[in-house]
This record gives C-alpha cells, structure tokens and sequence, in this order.
C-alpha cells in the first residue's frame, strides 16, 4: 500500500517545514533560500530546484499563497492551514526531541 504524501497527511519533510518557517513573513523564493540560509549560521542551504519544487507543492496544498504584486518575483506567504500544520510538525519534533532526549539520559 502506497504512503500518503506529507503534503496530503500534513506531516511534512524537513524542506518543506523550513519553507513555511521562512513564509511566517511574505518573501520571494530567492529570500527564502536567503533567510534560512543565514538564520541557520549556514546549515540549511536549499538549491532553486528544491526549493521552487517544494514551493509548487505548497500552492497546492494551500499551505501557502502566492500575492499579486506589481514585481517580477513572485511572493509567498503561509496561509492559516498552512500556520496549522507547520505548529503540528514543530510541536511533532519536540516531542520527538523529548523522547530523544530521555532515551539518551537512559545511558
């Protein structure tokens, strides 16, 4: 039986949880890459590919929207359902975390 898609399920690929992370505020797909870029002290670097990849899956799911502008870029922003599932999957991680965290103690 074939797995459903974190964009259909919700539970989503690191990518796609650090996209919504940057679309918290409206940026265009260079400054997403930018923005995660530099708040990670370099750890999270995304190729265009990827990212507009992912960007595509997030129209679609209507996690994010694209808003009309007058520029030649295009800008995204988190919608309600998409703040929704990024709180599940942060909240999803944590408690993971936790669990990590306890296991580890157990040593």
């Amino acid at each position: 039986m074939a797995r459903s898609s974190g964009f259909e399920s919700g539970e989503l690929a690191d990518t796609a949880v650090h996209v919504l992370l940057a679309l918290v505020r409206p940026r265009h797909g260079y400054a997403v890459m930018r923005f995660l870029e530099q708040e990670s002290g370099g750890a999270i670097t995304l190729g265009p590919a990827s990212l507009y990849t992912t960007l595509k899956k997030l129209v679609s799911a209507d996690f994010i929207n694209e808003l009309d502008g007058d520029d030649s870029r295009r800008v995204y922003r988190i919608t309600p359902r998409g703040r929704e599932v990024l709180n599940r999957n942060i909240e999803h991680r944590r408690r993971l975390l936790a669990m990590a965290d306890h296991i580890m103690e157990e040593e």
